[in-house]
């Protein structure tokens, strides 16, 4: 009886410990004071300060950015036409309506040049309109400036207005679209200016300011957290490794810079995931060390170099995870080494999980891929890997990545399209998979929103033939599809265990 006795006190003893906290906290958040007037605890006073100074010491570095491009403006009649009645000259005879015909020219009528003026040529007037618009931060005192790429890109001409008011032209440095990463100059000195953090320290949960200039509304800050690191499956370009944050980033913000509560710049601010176009709490960022990585090759010599390894690398599926004897899925699977590459010298070997890149963990192919790309040809880094299930640690001397001999990694080719990954058929997945005597590539992962999806492709079938081509291993896989044409469909033939079938693709 006793002990039931105590089990029906418990909630009301939880209740009453619950009031006397509540009634404590209430009495934390409202302390009057001998004026009477109740102010908020020191810890909010203390983080609104936080931004305040940091909005007050760093806003006058971000910059508004507009840029201009040059349009072809065609002249036209009241009738949709071009000539000396607007249209009607095309609606009747030229005869009547031509220079010969009994109306002659008409000087000063909608589409036709009045005395003294030159006659309107085929390509029509060339004019300077309004482009796009964006944020920008400057980096040092002497004018230069960092943005995105999408926002001055493709410009004609661009523009900065400071936060003093000044409007100046800027040039173009140079600008680089695989990592959305741009640098302009502007003709002044002793500006304030933006130091770059370093990214590699950032903490998920840690507060962030983002400063920009959202729908024209310039200088505005916005309040967030980071909440996730090493996103580089958003497929925004091609070498990715976002900081995902919850401050609020609209359109008009690309290119602005991401704070932490010392005033660095820990990233820069890029796209964001939305079904309205407005922040929805996901937005995106490049990170600062692949900004300094960036901004100082384009500085230096106005183009990039990024590393290399010789490597055909893909994520580990839950499928792959239970083939590998893995706990996880984190990390990156050599499915392939190629000839007279870094990774051969260096011992790299296919069936190898790599786990570690440079001290740091490699997570998923598509951070991997953007660490290797930044990380300067020459240098020398250690790789950690699983292999059989021994954990090594090989030393890689990085490569150059030569874009037009090898393509560039992570663009997306008509492989990645249709969204299937290979490996090579090995005698243990022949028996398995019941592929005995026969050749081609494994498929090992398949996009649930890809077109192979769609198409009724899975993991574990054998991939046999590519627009009528054999593939016998990954490397003639990628032959093929690299030659393929991304505007007509991919023929695939495909054995799932019971027969072989064909199976047209267009790429998503």
């Amino acid at each position: 009886m006793k002990l039931v006795m105590k089990k029906t006190l418990r909630p009301a003893v939880y209740l009453l410990c619950a009031f006397v906290i509540g009634l404590g906290i209430a009495g934390w958040y409202q302390t009057p004071t001998a004026d009477g007037v109740d102010h908020v605890p020191s810890v909010l006073e203390d983080l609104s300060d936080a931004f305040n100074r940091v909005a007050e010491t760093t806003s006058p570095a971000v910059v508004f950015i507009q840029t201009e491009r040059e349009i072809t403006m065609r002249r036209r009649g009241p009738f949709g036409g071009r000539g000396p009645f607007g249209g009607l000259e095309e609606m009747f005879p030229p005869e009547l309506f031509g220079p010969e015909g009994p109306f002659g020219r008409m000087p000063g009528m909608p589409g036709m040049p009045g005395p003294g003026q030159p006659e309107p040529d085929d390509e029509g007037d060339r004019r300077v309109v309004p482009f796009g618009q964006g944020s920008g931060f400057i980096i040092s005192s002497d004018g230069y400036i960092l943005t995105n790429h999408h926002v001055v890109g493709d410009a004609d001409g661009v523009s900065v207005r400071l936060a003093d008011g000044r409007t100046m032209d800027a040039e173009v440095i140079g600008s680089d679209p695989q990592t959305e990463i741009a640098l302009v100059k502007i003709d002044a000195q002793n500006l304030p200016y933006l130091e770059l953090g370093n990214s590699d320290d950032i903490r998920i949960g840690e507060w962030v300011l983002a400063i920009g200039n959202p729908f024209g509304l310039t200088h505005t800050v916005t309040a967030g957290i980071i909440s996730a690191r090493g996103r580089g499956e958003v497929s925004i370009v091609d070498y990715a490794d976002f900081i995902q944050t919850d401050a609020a980033i609209n359109p008009g913000n690309s290119g602005g810079p991401l704070l932490n509560m010392r005033g660095e710049v820990v990233g820069m601010n890029t796209a964001i995931l939305s079904r309205t176009g407005g922040s929805l709490g996901i937005g995106f960022a490049i990170p600062a060390n692949m900004i300094r990585f960036i901004s100082d090759q384009l500085l230096e010599k106005g183009e990039i170099t990024r590393g290399f390894l010789g490597i055909t690398i893909q994520n580990i599926t839950p499928e792959l995870a239970e083939w590998f004897d893995l706990e996880a899925t984190k990390g990156v699977l050599v499915a392939g080494v190629n000839e007279g590459t870094p990774a051969e010298a260096a011992g790299l070997q296919q069936d190898d999980i790599i786990i570690e890149f440079d001290g740091r963990t490699a997570e998923d192919m598509s951070t991997f891929r953007s660490r290797v790309a930044s990380t300067l040809p020459g240098e020398t880094v250690e790789i950690k890997v699983l292999r059989n299930g021994e954990e090594l640690t090989i030393t890689a001397e990085i490569g150059e990545l030569d874009p037009e001999a090898i393509g560039m990694p992570g663009r997306e080719q008509v492989g990645q399209a249709i969204g299937i990954a290979v490996q090579n058929l090995t005698d243990e997945m022949a028996q398995r998979f019941g592929f005995e005597g026969m050749s081609g590539v494994v498929i090992t992962d398949v996009d649930p929103n890809s077109a192979a999806a769609m198409a009724g492709i899975r993991p574990g079938m054998l991939l046999q033939e590519v627009n009528r081509e054999t593939v016998s291993n990954v490397k003639e896989y990628e032959n093929v599809m690299r030659a393929a044409d991304p505007q007509r469909p991919v023929l695939l033939r495909v054995h799932d265990g019971q027969g072989s079938r064909y199976i047209a693709l267009r790429a998503n």
